[in-house]
């Protein structure tokens, strides 16, 4: 196990928050590929994370998954497969790539996160929000990203609302942002 994580209090539910960005959750174990503060875990998960098989009661990742190239999808969701204990989850937040393209084709730049002063047409800023800013190396859509977690051996994916969760824990949709652009799924060990 990860130096950092000895000496924390055993918690009734392990829970990851995998690609958390620059600052940890607090009631979370964080990880990120950057340091920053409250990141218990500072690795690339393409080398793998630094926990136990069957660790995690679940893990969750919003908007992180976009940031791996297709090549290592798969291989990016068999490690935290991996982590997650038998009938555990992972909850995962992306970029709907359908929903960009029904704003853009309405021509809806309300839509779109990217300011103005960044791309002024609609059309610029939809290309700017799905490369976001270079970060995205992945487009997903439901079919898309059930296929992968197929592949990765979860045994079954549901595709889920904004703040909603089919599982039996009561904290898994606390990080849910992005409500408007997002699309949800659960994939289950």
């Amino acid at each position: 196990m990860n130096q950092a994580l000895t000496g924390l209090a055993e918690p009734p539910v392990r829970r990851l928050n995998w690609g958390c960005g620059r600052m940890g959750q607090p009631g979370w174990i964080n990880s990120d590929i950057k340091d920053g503060h409250g990141i218990q875990i500072s690795c690339d998960i393409r080398d793998g994370l630094p926990l136990e098989s069957d660790f995690m009661d679940y893990v969750v990742s919003i908007h992180a998954l976009p940031e791996i190239h297709y090549t290592d999808q798969v291989l990016t969701l068999r490690e935290l497969r991996r982590v997650i204990k038998p009938g555990g989850v992972l909850r995962l937040g992306l970029p709907d790539i359908d929903r960009s393209i029904e704003a853009y084709l309405r021509r809806d730049s309300s839509f779109f996160l990217v300011p103005d002063e960044d791309a002024a047409s609609v059309g610029a800023k939809f290309v700017l929000q799905l490369i976001w800013y270079g970060y995205s190396k992945t487009f997903f859509n439901y079919d898309f990203i059930a296929e992968l977690l197929g592949r990765a051996g979860f045994s079954r994916v549901e595709r889920v609302e904004y703040g909603e969760t089919t599982t039996r824990f009561d904290g898994i949709t606390e990080l849910d942002n992005r409500e408007a652009e997002s699309l949800f799924v659960e994939a289950y060990k």
